[in-house]
Formats: structure tokens, C-alpha cells, sequence
């Protein structure tokens, strides 16, 4: 008799939890398998500990294989359910398609950004949900004290050593305060001018830091807060976010050239992809984290509403620890529905919080008894290696080295800005050329709080250069055929875009958008309609994300041996001209191609500058959309599993 099969999505809190109680339960009575984009559990408490350089980014990480010997692994974003076939749809790392076939299906997606309809928001923040991320602002911190540690202008130095940190719950609080030691660390190796410190904000509309813990927690949070020169300041957020700062609710415009943005969590779309009834963007399960209807279907963590059996009419809060719980509970019913045990309903006692507020503070309430000072850093230490599931002796010998020996403040440009774009359902992942997104960013924008594209869009300006600081962007593509340039996921696309929005349709003829990062889309003729690409690449198939250049007679570049398209070659030898139609030949280059017979050339601009007009084009026209927003007293932080 074949075995019953077992399908996991998600690897966060809850998916992990899960598939680690089956391998307890089952073992080879079922087959389970568990699809995740990332090979490992990422334990997102102790993140804002790998953005201040205190653990080393593999100490957060935590190997499937390792550590579930009896659970499959699969490598896969989950982009579609039959829930009638009983099947999985998902896309791999490469782009490669699969199904996967159960008998019972836990969902465990997890949740994504909270995005709000504040202008230039989506463009200018980076959000704090994934290990990219945490690489990205490491690198991004060190980089400005040291562009600041050689600035002329007091101005560019002050703005460059002010951080705003959006969010006062968990994420936020310990982002803040971990970020304020780490730049003060760095500050004494490159001393600034006479006067000038790092400053670091923590904004919130909430009335307290931490509103969702104990006011004595609170207090004790906020007090240290600000004896470590974090600028905290509750009741305000940010009303518009620019290129140079962040205009605040108060009417106060702060220079800065760093914005991170902790608001919260909504569950990822996936779950409201499958037309069963919702909560706020959450899946309606029933007490066994069972969906109603669907008896071989379960879902935990940020993805399911969960009844609150202690308040009646509540749902539990989307949290890392009812989500590791849920796991649990959900891995028992799964086993139960199987013939192996008892079935049980969720039932959660609070155990407690804690809070590292960097060094030896913190706060903490382990059963109600509340704490604070280096007593309070030793029991939220300890309590973080007990509920690691893995890399325990390796994160205690960081704390022991970070106690001892100075920290390292390099950057190792891994991650740049337009991989790491604030609106995307994939957060555990960076964007990388030639890798598919897993479902439109349209999509990813669904569930409450999250912004939509008129939301989103903001002013840009395609006429400044590039400042010797920022990060090149993505690259725009210029699309075969004279038809109009695709729309580029990123921040690349052809519509004005914030950084990391998904581009809006336009259509084919139309004027041709600003892109981000000052770059110009080229005009192209009309006749084609733009196409719809998801988002974070440049065209498929382009070594670097560079895109292919007009072939003779107009046609598309063809694919050159290794993947390279006809463009720019290695060496610097030109194209010498082809008959109308032959594929372009490999070449050494950096040079483009030459004038080709029947076509137009693609000419090269430097980065930055507008796109002339082309032959049947408009002149290219500029889209401005500005909504103003606040954030509301409903978009306190949340954390949840990833």
C-alpha cells in the first residue's frame, strides 16, 4: 500500500515546527515533504543581531536536511493549489516547474511586508522580513559612516549618519537599538566632524514603544531606548519619504538616506489565492487548524486565522510564538488524521516576551515576572538558545567573541538596493538577473494594509545623475524587435516606480516612463504592447541583466552560446555587420554592436541620460501620482514567522 502523502509549504515558524513534529510522529509511515524557497529555518528573533555585525549570517539559519532526516526538501516558491486535484504548483529556483501531489496539505506560507499608500515609501524603504535584507542594511549602514567619516559638507555628513526606523514593536525596537551601538562602534574607528553623531529615529503612531507588551515593559524599553541616543518619538510617523529624507507627520523634514521600514507583517497571498472563506487576510481554520470543508487541508502561522478558545470572538495574534506553537499542534492533528494519536485543539499559555535592546539590556517578563538590565539580557540570551531548534554552541561562541574583540565593519556589497525591493512576496529571497518572481507583484499587494500601485507611485527625477553613493539599479531592458521595453520588475520598470514596485501596464506607443536610479527607459515605436514580466530581473537570458540590442531587419536577438544575447560583448571588439536575420556572433567586448543593415542601431547612452525620442514615439512624458498618507492606529508592528 503506497503511503499517505504529506505536503508542507512554508518553512517559517509553523512549517518548520510542523514538519519537525511529523519526523518525530510519522517517520516512514507517511511520506512528508516540505516546500520552501530557502534550504534552511530562519530564526528571525536574533535578525537585527546579523545587521549589527554581532552573528555572522549563518548562525541565524538553521538546515532542513540537517536537521528533519525523515522530511523531503524541496526548493520551490508554492504559486498555485488545486485544492479539487490535490495538488501544489510551484516554481523553482532556476524556473523550473513542478507539481507536487497530497494527501494532506498544511499551509504555512508565512507573511510578507506590510505596505501603506505613503508616497515614496515603496521606493525609498527596505524592509526587514528576510536575511537579504539584513545583509543589505549591514553593508548600507557601514557604507554611509564611512562616506560620511569623508564628506566636506557638514549637511551630506548628517544626513548620512541618520537613520529612521519606522515600526516601535519588536522588529523596530531592537533594530533601533541594535543599529545605535553598531554606528557609535563604528564611529570611533572613522571619527566624524566636529559635533556631528549618529542619530537614529524610531517613529510609531502608537502612543508607546511596544504597545503590545506591558506598559512596565514599555517604559523600561523606551527608557533605555533613549539613554542609548536613539531619538524616539511616539504619536509621529512618516508622511512622505524622498530620495533625501522623510518628511514626518509633524511637519518636520528630517534628512537621511536611510529608511527602514518595520509596520508589520499581512499574510502572503498565497493564502487568499484559494477562494476559501478569509479573516483579514488570514484563512478561516476551526480550533484543530483544520479548514472548514476541507478536512485534508490545514494551515498555522501568519497564514491562518486560529480561533482564541481564551477570548472567544479573537483570533490568535500573528506572532513568531503562536506560529512556533501552532506548528505543533498542527503537526499532532495531521498525524491524528492518519490514525497515529489523538487529535488536539489549540490552546496557548503565555509564557512571556523579551526584548534585546543591544549590549547587556534588555527587557524581559519570563511568567509574568518582569525584568530588566544585564539580568534581563542573560534570560533573553538564554532563552533564544533554548528555542533554537540548531546552531546553538555557534551563536553563543559570537556573543563570546562579540564580548571580547572588536566588531567588523565591512561591507561586502552581496545585496544591492534593487534586490531587496520592500514590495515582494518573496522576502527570504533576493532578487538575482534571470531568476522568475513567484507571482506578479500585483498580487503581492493584495490583503489588507497593502498598498496598490497608485498608492505607491511617487515623483522621480530622470535627469539627475547618478550620486557617487547610490547603488546601480537594476538595468532597463531594450526589448527586440522595436517593440516597447518590457516592464521591469525591481524598481526597473517601465512605468514610473518606486524601488521595488511591480511596474503598472502601459501601452505599446505610449510615452515611455522614468525609470529609477535616473536611467531612462528608450523610447521604442509603437505597435507592440509593453509585456508583463514579474519582478526583480532584467530580460531572461542576459549575463550581468544587460538586455539584448535591435538585430538586423528588426528582429529579436538570437540566444548566443553560454546564454549571452547579441549586445554588449566582452572585449571590446564591434559587431562587423550580419545579413538581415543571422544570429549575432559571440564577440569579446563592452562594445555594442555596430549599425546593422535593415534596422536601426541601438545606440548606447550613459547612465542617466532622458531617452531621445524614437521614430513613432511620444516625447517622453513624466507620471506623477502623490497620495498622502499616514499610518493608522491599526499598523502597530507585528512579528510572525517568515
Amino acid at each position: 500500500m503506497a503511503r499517505p502523502r504529506i505536503v508542507i509549504v512554508g518553512a517559517g515558524f509553523a512549517g518548520y515546527q510542523t514538519a519537525r513534529t511529523l519526523n518525530r510522529l510519522v517517520r516512514d509511515k507517511a511520506e512528508i515533504t516540505l516546500l520552501n524557497p530557502t534550504d534552511y529555518f530562519l530564526y528571525l528573533p536574533l535578525l537585527p543581531q546579523v545587521a549589527a555585525g554581532i552573528l555572522e549570517p549563518r548562525r541565524v539559519t538553521v538546515s532542513l536536511s540537517g536537521t528533519l532526516p525523515h522530511v523531503r526538501p524541496v526548493l520551490g516558491e508554492a504559486d498555485g493549489i488545486d485544492l479539487d486535484g490535490r495538488t501544489v504548483h510551484y516554481t523553482d529556483p532556476e524556473g523550473g516547474e513542478g507539481r507536487l501531489s497530497y494527501d494532506r496539505l498544511v499551509l504555512a506560507a508565512g507573511s510578507v511586508n506590510k505596505l501603506l499608500p505613503i508616497p515614496g515609501v515603496a521606493e525609498h524603504a527596505h524592509g526587514f522580513r528576510g536575511l537579504p535584507e539584513a545583509l543589505y542594511l549591514r553593508d548600507h549602514i557601514t557604507r554611509q559612516v564611512e562616506l560620511a567619516a569623508g564628506a566636506d559638507d557638514p549637511g551630506s555628513c548628517a544626513a548620512r549618519c541618520t537613520f529612521v526606523v519606522v515600526g516601535a514593536g519588536y522588529t523596530g525596537t531592537e533594530v533601533a537599538a541594535q543599529g545605535k551601538l553598531f554606528t557609535d562602534a563604528q564611529v570611533r574607528k572613522h571619527p566624524l566632524r566636529r559635533g556631528i553623531r549618529p542619530r537614529w529615529l524610531l517613529l510609531d503612531i502608537a502612543p508607546r514603544v511596544l504597545p503590545e507588551l506591558d506598559e512596565r515593559l514599555s517604559r523600561t524599553a523606551d527608557r533605555v531606548l533613549r539613554r542609548h541616543g536613539v531619538d524616539v518619538r511616539m504619536g509621529t510617523s512618516v508622511k512622505e519619504a524622498t530620495r533625501d529624507g522623510v518628511l514626518l507627520t509633524d511637519g518636520e523634514f528630517v534628512d537621511s538616506r536611510t529608511l527602514v521600514w518595520c509596520v508589520g507583517v499581512r499574510p502572503d497571498p498565497l493564502a487568499e489565492s484559494l477562494g476559501l472563506p478569509m479573516e483579514r487576510g488570514r484563512l478561516l481554520v476551526d480550533p484543530f487548524l483544520q479548514v472548514p470543508g476541507r478536512t485534508e487541508v490545514f494551515a498555522c502561522g501568519d497564514a491562518a486565522a486560529v480561533p482564541d478558545l481564551d477570548n472567544p470572538g479573537q483570533y490568535t495574534p500573528m506572532t513568531a510564538q503562536h506560529a512556533w506553537r501552532h506548528g505543533k499542534a498542527a503537526g499532532h492533528n495531521v498525524a491524528a488524521s492518519l490514525g497515529l494519536g489523538q487529535r488536539r485543539a489549540y490552546r496557548h499559555k503565555d509564557l512571556g516576551f523579551v526584548v534585546d535592546l543591544g549590549g547587556a539590556q534588555a527587557a524581559a517578563n519570563p511568567l509574568g515576572v518582569l525584568l530588566s538590565g544585564p539580568l534581563a539580557g542573560a534570560v533573553t540570551r538564554g532563552y533564544h538558545l533554548a528555542a533554537m531548534p540548531g546552531n546553538r554552541v555557534r551563536v553563543a561562541a559570537d556573543w563570546l567573541l562579540e564580548a571580547v574583540l572588536p566588531r567588523q565593519a565591512v561591507q561586502l556589497g552581496l545585496v544591492r538596493s534593487w534586490s531587496v525591493p520592500l514590495d515582494t512576496a518573496s522576502p527570504e529571497l533576493a532578487r538575482v538577473p534571470g531568476r522568475p518572481e513567484r507571482r506578479e507583484q500585483t498580487d503581492a499587494r493584495s490583503g489588507p494594509g497593502a498598498a496598490t500601485a497608485t498608492d505607491t507611485d511617487g515623483p522621480r527625477t530622470a535627469d539627475r545623475p547618478q550620486q557617487p553613493d547610490e547603488e546601480e539599479s537594476e538595468p532597463p531592458a531594450k526589448q527586440p524587435g522595436g517593440g516597447p521595453a518590457e516592464e521591469q520588475p525591481g524598481g526597473e520598470a517601465v512605468d514610473e516606480q518606486p524601488d521595488g514596485e511591480a511596474a503598472n501596464s502601459h501601452l505599446g506607443g505610449g510615452a515611455v516612463k522614468k525609470q529609477p536610479g535616473g536611467k531612462a527607459a528608450k523610447s521604442q515605436p509603437p505597435g507592440e504592447a509593453a509585456k508583463k514580466r514579474s519582478g526583480g530581473e532584467p530580460a531572461k537570458g542576459q549575463p550581468g541583466g544587460e538586455t539584448a540590442k535591435n538585430q538586423p531587419g528588426d528582429e529579436a536577438a538570437k540566444v548566443q552560446p553560454g546564454g549571452e544575447a547579441a549586445k554588449n560583448q566582452p572585449g571590446g571588439e564591434a559587431g562587423k555587420n550580419r545579413p538581415v536575420g543571422a544570429p549575432a556572433e559571440n564577440r569579446p567586448g563592452g562594445a555594442p554592436a555596430k549599425e546593422q543593415p535593415a534596422g536601426a542601431p541601438a545606440k548606447s547612452r550613459p547612465r542617466g541620460e532622458v531617452a531621445k525620442k524614437q521614430p513613432g514615439s511620444g516625447a517622453a512624458k513624466k507620471s506623477v501620482v502623490e497620495l498622502p498618507g499616514v499610518i493608522g492606529d491599526s499598523d502597530t508592528p507585528a512579528e510572525g514567522d517568515s
